[in-house]
């Protein structure tokens, strides 16, 4: 996909470009720098020498030396202070020219950093709205794949609000379907029974009349279900772009889905989607949660209460928030799959 969130080791991302949540001077310090030029070898700081530094919200780039990434793009991320003296402008600028340069050296694959969310003390969360924000913006215009990378869980942080509000609608909403069962068992089973009723004999005119009212509901039950399998996954998806006036390129970049993929589904009329990908065309096209249900069942799935994953994207539909890269930060933060391809 695009833009993904991943736990990993920065130094050991094979990708055309990593970025360093670097200093002024770009001669190593602790963190994320210390461990790149530590990665990289002397020969990264041989080259950051001839640079003569980078000012904060600015970006530089180099050579990978020892590192699996070509390049290492350098930028020096603002200190926080109480968010009023334009740390915000300084870190969206990091983003901007650090992807500025990825494009520039024909990079299709970056890897960053939560810039100025450690020892800078940027709030967390508020950096990586940040970093979202502005990936998601360029990606909107661009082709490349972009990686956000948490060394650990505790370098990751979403809005404590939202963080509460989700897992609050999953306490609401949530069913353990075996225990649900169970105790629908129970519940039935307390229920007082109604006396039985006595029946009647069945003459051979009733018996005909009932063979002939079960053949018909049997022959309209088929006709209503081959009509539902009359629309394909990937003609119904079509259809919705269409009806939402909106282009194929616009559709695939706000799902998170690449290209390439796209373009199989748009060629192959019976292609199956995995649930995930299925998911973010209906949060791309901003389908009602009715209609996402619909998109789904072409795929062969359906939304169950029983799946923390399908609550979370019941949440968003349901506050019609449709931004696919804030849905999954959430999923992210809940140990779920992400949405896209």
């Amino acid at each position: 996909m695009p833009l993904e969130i991943v736990r990993n080791d920065i130094t050991k991302m094979k990708v055309d470009a990593i970025v360093n949540a670097a200093n002024e001077s770009l001669l190593g310090g602790g963190g994320v720098d210390g461990a790149i030029h530590s990665a990289a070898g002397a020969g990264l700081l041989a080259e950051c020498r001839t640079l003569c530094g980078c000012k904060t919200g600015k970006a530089k780039i180099t050579g990978g030396y020892n590192l699996p990434a070509k390049y290492v793009i350098h930028t020096v991320g603002p200190i926080y202070n109480d968010g009023k003296h334009g740390e915000k402008a300084l870190l969206e600028s990091c983003y901007r020219e650090s992807l500025a340069l990825a494009k520039e050296h024909q990079c299709e694959t970056v890897a960053f950093p939560l810039i100025s969310s450690g020892v800078y003390g940027y709030p967390k969360d508020q950096a990586l709205k940040v970093a979202i924000d502005v990936i998601s913006d360029f990606l909107l215009e661009n082709e490349m794949t972009v990686y956000i990378v948490i060394f650990d869980k505790a370098a990751y942080k979403i809005s404590e609000k939202l963080f509460s509000d989700i897992a609050e609608y999953i306490d609401d909403n949530y069913v353990d379907e075996h225990t649900d069962y169970s105790r629908e068992r129970i519940r039935m089973n307390a229920l007082p029974q109604a006396a039985p009723r006595k029946r009647r004999k069945k003459s051979d005119d009733d018996f005909l009349e009932m063979c002939d009212c079960k053949a018909m509901l049997a022959e309209d039950d088929l006709n209503a279900k081959l009509k539902q399998i009359d629309e394909s996954f990937s003609q119904m998806l079509l259809r919705k772009i269409d009806e939402k006036g909106m282009t194929d390129a616009e559709c695939y970049k706000r799902a998170n889905i690449d290209r390439k993929l796209f373009s199989k589904i748009r060629s192959d009329v019976n292609y199956k989607p995995s649930k995930p990908t299925a998911l973010a065309f209906a949060i791309s096209l901003e389908l009602s949660l009715a209609e996402t249900e619909d998109m789904l069942r072409k795929a062969g799935f359906a939304l169950s209460h029983s799946n923390k994953f399908d609550i979370i994207i019941e949440y968003f539909i349901s506050k019609g928030n449709y931004n696919i890269f804030e849905i999954n930060e959430a999923l992210f933060a809940f140990d779920q799959s992400l949405l896209g391809a």
